[in-house]
């Protein structure tokens, strides 16, 4: 009889317990799957404040890098010549210059030439020893044909830079031949003209009042990394004609060329080409009376050597 009355109070106390709990419990229900309610204002701007929140996240981790937009947050301005001014400052040309003595030597052309009854050689080369304002130049240049020098020549010269590109130089010129030596004062330019054109152009006062003039430009064109293609074109002119070296007033000769090499390195390469050559005037009348040719087209192979 005990253990009933227990059981009955037992089950009075649950039934107590589950109407106690009742409101609490569907409370909380309801917070869990009642549909949403219109927020009040205060809330509202509580949202607002977290939209804001979330947004300045959003970019912080755009500029770290860790945005998920493509876009610039702010339009990138356009580029204006003062930017570009800014940014690519002309160089000051009487900026200090390193006073270490500096030498380089190139030969440009050391070559066979194929010709009609037989095999000559060619050379043109250049050195120089100095600063980066000042330097002294060596020039010279020379063909030969079976065996016998035909014409050679040294300058020696004095080379101020005027410009990042451009030096004036000034000095004394030898001819060894043709015909008998002569000696020049030399006055010209040498430098990169616009569109990377390594022009020379020498001016040259010799005894008697005679006069000469010569011109070079080359440019090299970067078919790959190592082939690279150099067309060349040469004018010589005279003041005077001097039937004793062969040539007359006016334009004498023209030649232009175009050669191929493949540097194996920068300092070593060898190249194949192809050049023409014409007399003009004085010259070409002088070349018909010694039974020479006026117009000759030449193949040739040779090293492009510097160090």
């Amino acid at each position: 009889m005990k253990a009933i009355r227990m059981n009955a109070s037992r089950g009075v106390l649950a039934c107590a317990l589950s109407l106690a709990l009742a409101p609490a419990w569907a409370q909380d229900h309801s917070h869990h799957h009642a549909p949403p309610q219109q927020p009040e204002p205060s809330t509202s701007h509580d949202h607002a404040a977290m939209d804001h929140d979330a947004h300045q996240q959003h970019v912080d981790h755009a500029a770290m890098g860790h945005g998920g937009r493509d876009e610039p947050v702010e339009p990138i301005p356009p580029v204006t010549d003062a930017d570009r001014a800014a940014a690519f400052p002309p160089i000051a040309h009487g900026m200090h210059h390193a006073p270490e003595i500096n030498t380089f030597v190139l030969f440009d052309r050391l070559e066979a030439v194929d010709l009609d009854d037989g095999r000559g050689e060619a050379w043109e080369a250049q050195a120089w020893v100095g600063s980066d304002l000042n330097r002294l130049w060596l020039r010279s240049e020379g063909e030969r044909e079976r065996g016998r020098t035909e014409s050679a020549d040294l300058e020696v010269l004095y080379g101020r830079s005027v410009t990042p590109w451009w030096d004036v130089v000034a000095g004394l010129k030898h001819d060894f031949k043709p015909g008998p030596s002569r000696d020049w004062a030399a006055f010209g330019v040498q430098g990169l003209a616009p569109y990377k054109f390594e022009v020379s152009a020498t001016a040259y006062l010799g005894e008697g009042g005679a006069t000469a003039a010569t011109v070079e430009a080359e440019y090299e064109v970067l078919l790959t990394n190592r082939l690279i293609l150099q067309p060349r074109v040469e004018l010589e002119a005279f003041g005077k004609d001097d039937p004793v070296r062969g040539t007359g007033s006016g334009l004498s000769t023209a030649e232009a060329g175009l050669r191929l090499r493949y540097e194996f390195t920068r300092r070593f390469a060898p190249y194949v080409g192809l050049v023409w050559e014409r007399a003009y005037g004085g010259t070409a009348d002088h070349r018909r009376d010694e039974g020479e040719h006026v117009e000759d087209t030449r193949v040739v192979a040779g090293l492009r050597l510097w160090f």
